[in-house]
């Protein structure tokens, strides 16, 4: 689709209505999406126990990119593309593993677990090794939490740490571990997946399972008087009443949007689980149930629940115009023990559940807005937050702020 063609398509698109049909199925649109989106925002690729040795290693695989994920010394990850230097040969195919050194199947040429060529037989006198380490993409870590950047210069990751590090401190994520981790395939474009998880609209006739314990089915449960006895006994438990918003359009620089806000859970209900129960130890330095639970957000297309005994945290990425992938992590403490301190059917039961029914609604959604006869509808008010996201990513097709290039230099590991 001509350039001219889809800035009409952003400058036509009505408030608070769903987007046209060509936003879900153009592949033009779809290339924007990447460069524009994923090229340029904070995403989360995993948490720091994934990798607790140095040599420990997991991939992080999305669209056609591949990055290598790897505890390259002791308090340091890197992300390094999983692209050989030589003829641009894919370093590892497995998920994850150890290594002392990162070696090329093809030719053999071998690498440092920093990246740093190693070792290229047969080359030309005046071949330079210093010069052909694997690429190297930016890379931070937040109380464990591991995000990456494509751009040459990110915006800032500090705004978001300052802004988050003492809110999230309680749970001790830096202390925590992975408990279960699963990915969600659906046959969607990326952005009905962020659509369907950033509202609640659908939530009480899609999701019985967690309407039951979650107050967000009903849309004046943060303005309640239950919010208000929960947000005083917050502080009592060790956790942090603070609500800070910066996302989206709102957001201090691009891609690195942040959110935090903790909210009533219904009566009976402490914890997202089968039956309202706790199905872990207690988080951290968290010391009760303050009969909350939290949502924050980091980048613009990944984020969690913080409940008292486990966090759980969501990320979408694309997989091709009409693919994308849900990964989902549960975090726990570090030292609990499965069948001892937790059951791993009764942690993940409440999650695993949600998501395998927003495959089904993602997808039913997907095949109707392929029809020809499908037309953008209005939004209802409980869809405000996507909205947002619409709004916002209706600005990012229009092209680059001042100062702002969607251009992706790659920095070569040394």
């Amino acid at each position: 689709m001509e350039m001219q063609k889809i800035q009409e398509l952003v400058a036509n698109q009505q408030k608070m209505r769903a987007l046209n049909q060509a936003f879900y199925n153009d592949p033009d649109i779809y290339r924007m999406d990447l460069e524009r989106v994923y090229m340029r925002s904070w995403l989360y690729v995993g948490h720091q126990s994934e990798i607790h040795n140095v040599g420990d290693w997991f991939l992080f695989n999305f669209d056609r990119e591949s990055v290598i994920i790897i505890h390259s010394a002791p308090g340091t990850v890197n992300a390094l593309v999983n692209v050989c230097r030589h003829r641009g040969s894919r370093i590892f195919d497995e998920p994850h593993g150890y290594a002392k050194r990162l070696t090329c199947r093809y030719h053999g040429w071998t690498y440092d677990i920093d990246g740093s060529l190693r070792a290229a037989a047969y080359m030309s006198d005046d071949f330079d090794k210093s010069k052909m380490g694997l690429k190297k993409i930016h890379c931070e870590v937040l109380e464990g939490m591991i995000y990456v950047n494509f751009a040459d210069s990110p915006a800032p990751f500090q705004a978001v740490r300052d802004a988050l590090t003492e809110c999230l401190r309680p749970y001790r994520l830096d202390q925590a571990k992975v408990a279960y981790r699963h990915n969600y395939p659906i046959e969607s474009n990326w952005k009905l997946a962020v659509e369907n998880y950033t509202e609640c609209y659908h939530c009480a006739p899609a999701h019985p399972e967690y309407t039951r314990g979650h107050s967000l089915a009903e849309p004046e449960s943060r303005s309640s008087r239950q919010h208000d006895e929960v947000m005083a006994r917050a502080a009592a438990c060790g956790l942090s009443e603070t609500t800070v918003s910066r996302i989206y359009l709102r957001a201090e620089c691009f891609g690195a949007d942040y959110a935090y806000e903790r909210y009533p859970m219904w009566r009976g209900h402490i914890t997202g689980s089968q039956d309202g129960q706790p199905v872990a130890p207690l988080m951290g330095d968290i010391k009760d149930y303050d009969g909350g639970t939290t949502d924050f957000q980091i980048g613009p297309v990944t984020f969690a629940l913080a409940y008292c005994d486990y966090v759980v945290i969501y990320r979408f990425t694309p997989d091709g115009l009409e693919r994308s992938n849900c990964d989902v992590t549960w975090l726990i403490n570090a030292d609990a023990e499965e069948g001892r301190d937790y059951d791993e059917d009764k942690l993940i039961w409440l999650w695993d559940v949600t998501t395998h029914a927003d495959q089904k609604i993602i997808e039913r959604n997907a095949k109707g807005i392929r029809s020809r006869f499908y037309e953008p509808g209005p939004l209802s008010t409980m869809e405000n937050f996507t909205w947002n996201f619409l709004e916002w990513y209706l600005d990012v097709l229009k092209g680059p702020g001042p100062g702002e290039s969607n251009r992706v230099e790659i920095s070569i590991a040394s």
